[in-house]
């Protein structure tokens, strides 16, 4: 009987907290209380069963209402400041080398200093990590000139600590971040350290915070919304106050933060999201709440985690279109459209005859995101690629080999006064204009789709076969429609073979520099990819016409900003012999990632967990896992429990599954992901698994009454917590020059710094 109470009063607990929140608030007795009190004269054991249940909820109240001694709070406060210390000076030590580019700064510097230079340019991220990374460097001095070419180039007279220091200051965040949030979570100051020293002595985070990346800024933003997030639960007692507003609001910021570096920042989204449908679900259980009242909750939600959110990163994007207004490498991978709204980009305030004509000079764009432009060089297709005839590709920037000449398909263009213009129905030939050859088709099957027929360039000066011979369609058109540039939506069906001119999207091997296969497709169906428009238009003997009134309007550049990005992201896959990282290398700690020297004689970075720290984390997953099983077979048996080890069931439940999810949350995606993976991924989801750590280890210590009785238990304890710190360190300070750098002999070398430290053979230090 007293079994069953206990059980059933653990699992009723939120149900209880909401019933004495609502006596709190309106003065009434809540009807657990009356229960209790109508059962205190039951039988000794109830009322031993009663005492127990009741602990519990007055625990789970005061965990709630974060009471502290006034012990722990010192304490707390204590290893608050030690956390702050450590994660700043492992951080800012040394953030001057080594003093040339290291692996990606070659691009997210050159994106800040094109933010500084206010030059567009191209990325599969949205831009708030790179905005705020020539911020930094704008306000720290730097002028934006360095060129950031390849990684090793020397910085030379260039001020770049002020990117460096920015970055490592957001990374120095994250320790005190996941310390504030665990100590939420479990009211232990001892987990909270444990937590805070894994990630402040954790090699890998030091390495991916010391640098100008994108990483550090991403987590920062992460770990900001969790830790919002969990200080909002808190405030569940207080609706409406001042306090829960600025948790609510500072969540929603940290959303829009997250999501506004990388797409990433949707799983912390999600995470927030299922989050807050629990607790509304809890809300709606809740009989002392009105359904006003309900409403209130819903829709402060509503604003605080959806509209300010979307707001702010549509805003992100707002100051992103102002600042980048000048042309750069990265118009070719929008629309004409877009382009025209670029300072110095051809198009922009650009004057062009209306209609296209015979003998003109054209650009030809298809109209699939990041389609390209038609474009041919004088390298042929390799042997056993179809013909070995000329290679036409797409190719998406603007180049002299996009340009072709528009031609009769009898030859014969030459006029007098007003040239002939093309229009629907008509049958053109185009040529090549750095190449002379021909646009051609033939029934050899394309490179890369196989069910489609190869285009090639054929011919020489303008010489060629009926093969080179296309009919103009204007879509949604009739006979004798004219083809406006830019306006136009343009097929070209081949009239030999009835295909039609296709841009694939995929990405050719080397022998096609990489560019996007051009094919012709069989299958007629009117789709992005078959359809062209002509871009540039050079005819001198025709009147031009003011291109200003194709500007699009924001929103339009909004989305298609987006549909860039998302093809870019799924488009990014592994080239010849480069490696893909595998996401089942990363728990284990596989494989790191070399950021700066290969050889002894030079400056020697690389990126790699600090190993004690990565399987440590991994085991405590498996420990959890076990642990959660165990309090969960006890609490469903019935088995008596005071009330200290209830709070651990709790804490180990609540506050280790949302650590679980959100580690679930950042990890198993990536398992579905085709696009190329590296191994600083991982990163996010290794801040939740550091954090589960914390408080796996410290409940597993703090139980350690169950083996032994006082004082041995004790000692156990704090022997225990002594061996863990010292683990740590001791695993840091071996494994340090992988992030602050080494020169010298390599790791096989009995001389080298870290002789036999490479305990891995697929580790490459």
């Amino acid at each position: 009987m007293a079994k069953k109470k206990c059980v059933a009063q653990y699992k009723d607990e939120s149900s209880m907290l909401r019933n004495r929140r609502g006596q709190m608030n309106t003065g009434e007795q809540s009807p657990v209380s009356t229960h209790h009190e109508s059962t205190q004269e039951n039988t000794e054991d109830d009322r031993l069963s009663e005492g127990d249940s009741q602990s519990l909820n007055g625990t789970s109240a005061q965990h709630d209402q974060g009471i502290y001694s006034p012990n722990n709070e010192a304490q707390s406060t204590a290893f608050f400041l030690l956390v702050v210390l450590l994660s700043f000076s492992t951080r800012l030590y040394k953030i001057m080398e080594p003093p040339h580019v290291c692996w990606d700064e070659t691009h997210f510097g050159k994106m800040g200093s094109y933010y500084i230079n206010r030059t567009f340019f191209f990325d599969v991220h949205p831009p708030l990590g790179k905005m705020l990374i020539g911020l930094a460097g704008y306000m720290t001095g730097y002028d934006g000139t360095y060129p950031f070419l390849k990684p090793g180039d020397k910085y030379e007279h260039h001020n770049y600590w002020g990117m460096r220091g920015f970055c490592a200051s957001l990374g120095s965040c994250l320790p005190p971040f996941a310390y504030l949030t665990v100590l939420e979570l479990s009211q232990s100051p001892t987990a909270a350290l444990i937590t805070a020293a894994v990630l402040a002595f954790d090699t890998g985070c030091i390495t991916i915070s010391q640098y100008i990346l994108l990483d550090p800024i991403l987590m920062f933003f992460i770990m900001g919304a969790v830790l919002s997030m969990v200080k909002f639960n808190r405030q569940r007692y207080r609706p409406f106050s001042a306090p829960w507003w600025f948790w609510l609001v500072l969540t929603g910021v940290n959303l829009s933060g997250a999501l506004g570096v990388k797409f990433v920042g949707l799983f912390v989204i999600l995470l927030v999201g299922m989050n807050t449908a629990r607790d509304l679900w809890s809300l709606l259980g809740d009989l002392h709440l009105s359904l006003m009242d309900f409403g209130k909750h819903l829709l402060s939600r509503v604003f605080g985690l959806i509209l300010l959110p979307l707001f702010l990163y549509v805003t992100i994007f707002a100051v992103h279109f102002v600042v980048l207004n000048k042309s750069g490498p990265g118009d070719g991978f929008f629309s004409s459209a877009f382009q025209s709204r670029l300072i110095g980009n051809n198009l922009h305030n650009a004057s062009m005859p209306e209609y296209l004509a015979y003998g003109s000079i054209i650009t030809v764009k298809n109209l699939r995101i990041a389609g390209g432009y038609l474009h041919s060089h004088w390298h042929l297709y390799p042997e056993g690629v179809g013909a070995k005839q000329q290679q036409v590709t797409a190719y998406l920037h603007k180049d002299y080999n996009n340009m072709w000449l528009v031609h009769r398909s009898n030859d014969s263009d030459a006029q007098s006064g007003e040239p002939d213009l093309v229009r629907h129905g008509d049958i053109i030939r185009l040529e090549h204009k750095e190449t002379t050859r021909n646009l051609h088709s033939h029934l050899h099957e394309a490179p890369l789709t196989k069910k489609h027929f190869q285009v090639t360039g054929y011919g020489i000066n303008g010489t060629g076969d009926p093969n080179d011979l296309w009919q103009v369609e204007v879509c949604g058109g009739r006979k004798g429609d004219l083809v406006k540039v830019l306006r136009s939506k343009v097929r070209f069906l081949h009239r030999a073979t009835g295909c039609v001119l296709y841009s694939s999207g995929k990405t050719l091997p080397k022998w096609g520099w990489e560019q996007v296969e051009i094919t012709c497709s069989p299958y007629l169906k009117e789709t992005p990819n078959s359809q062209w428009n002509i871009e540039d238009h050079i005819n001198t003997k025709l009147p031009n016409i003011s291109l200003s009134v194709l500007k699009p309007h924001f929103l339009e550049i909004l989305l298609e900003s987006h549909i860039v990005m998302i093809r870019g992201n799924s488009g990014l896959k592994p080239k010849d012999n480069e490696m893909n990282s595998k996401p089942w290398h990363w728990p284990i700690n596989y494989q790191g990632l070399r950021f700066s020297g290969v050889n002894e004689t030079e400056y020697r970075v690389y990126l790699l967990g600090n190993p004690v720290i990565w399987w440590l984390n991994l085991v405590s997953l498996g420990l959890y896992v076990v642990m959660v099983a165990v309090a969960s077979l006890a609490l469903h048996r019935g088995v008596q429990l005071d009330k200290r080890r209830i709070e651990h069931c709790r804490v180990l439940m609540e506050g280790g599954g949302l650590l679980l999810l959100g580690w679930l949350l950042h990890y198993v995606p990536f398992y579905t992901m085709g696009r190329i993976l590296y191994y600083h991924h991982y990163f996010p989801a290794m801040l939740f698994s550091s954090m589960l750590t914390g408080i796996t280890l410290d409940t597993l210590l703090q139980s350690a009454d169950l083996w032994l009785r006082p004082p041995y238990s004790h000692w156990l304890l704090r022997g225990g917590q002594a061996m863990l710190f010292l683990a740590i360190l001791e695993s840091f300070y071996m494994f340090h020059p992988l992030s602050y750098g080494m020169r010298g002999p390599l790791a096989h070398d009995p001389d080298s710094t870290m002789a036999g430290l490479k305990w891995m053979d697929s580790w490459e230090f």
